[in-house]
């Protein structure tokens, strides 16, 4: 579910710029222009990432990334109706907003379902949902544009895989103190890992500083 995550957000991250061409020639906008709509998205991006870690810990795991991919999806099917410059500029802000919080929605689900000694192994099987989707998008995307002879239907199909992505997420994924088919040495074997941790991560009722989180090594490594 975490890589077929990241392979839909990619998917919608480069839609915009497979169909640049069309959109470029029919705005008539230059090169300079276009930058505009995509450094719009990359700079709510790398702000919110800060804010949307804070925000998964505060609702959790399962609930965050609900929020995150139904809001990034609904955003992305509404570039289908941008007019304009500002449109597109004001849809990729959003778009870069809700996304942000993939990825540490991602690696939060696999500390909380895997033991230490296969968290990197988790983190590489999702984060290669990037190369993946952003393979995967020129294709979809180009097949799309030439099917319905519009660029609007791509940015609203493509969307869909989102809110498809959502209905599956919310039926099988539970935190492991939740989950109806865990069984207990698997918990066991989970949580026994998560104590392991306790002395890296902060306390949920006094957060570090991100003055004291440059003590870390963990830290630095990121």
């Amino acid at each position: 579910m975490l890589f077929a995550s990241t392979v839909i957000n990619y998917i919608d991250r480069q839609t915009l710029s497979v169909l640049a061409p069309t959109l470029k020639e029919q705005y008539h906008w230059t090169n300079t222009d276009f930058a505009t709509v995509l450094i719009a998205f990359r700079v709510v991006y790398t702000i919110m990432q800060s804010v949307s870690g804070r925000v998964l810990d505060r609702v959790g795991t399962r609930r965050g990334l609900s929020i995150s991919v139904a809001f990034y999806s609904i955003v992305a099917a509404c570039t289908a109706l941008a007019q304009g410059l500002t449109g597109f500029r004001i849809c990729r802000a959003l778009l870069g907003a809700g996304e942000s919080a993939g990825w540490p929605g991602a690696a939060k689900a696999v500390w909380e379902w895997f033991p230490d000694r296969e968290r990197a192994w988790a983190v590489v099987l999702f984060d290669s949902g990037s190369s993946i989707g952003g393979a995967v998008a020129p294709f979809l995307v180009v097949s799309l544009f030439h099917a319905f002879g519009s660029w609007r239907p791509a940015f609203l199909i493509t969307a869909s895989l989102g809110f498809l992505w959502l209905i599956v997420w919310k039926k099988v994924y539970h935190p492991p103190d939740q989950h109806p088919r865990i069984t207990p040495e698997e918990l066991e074997l989970i949580q026994s890992s998560r104590t392991a941790a306790v002395p890296v991560a902060p306390s949920p009722a006094r957060p570090l500083a991100v003055s004291q989180l440059l003590h870390f090594p963990q830290t630095w490594g990121m």
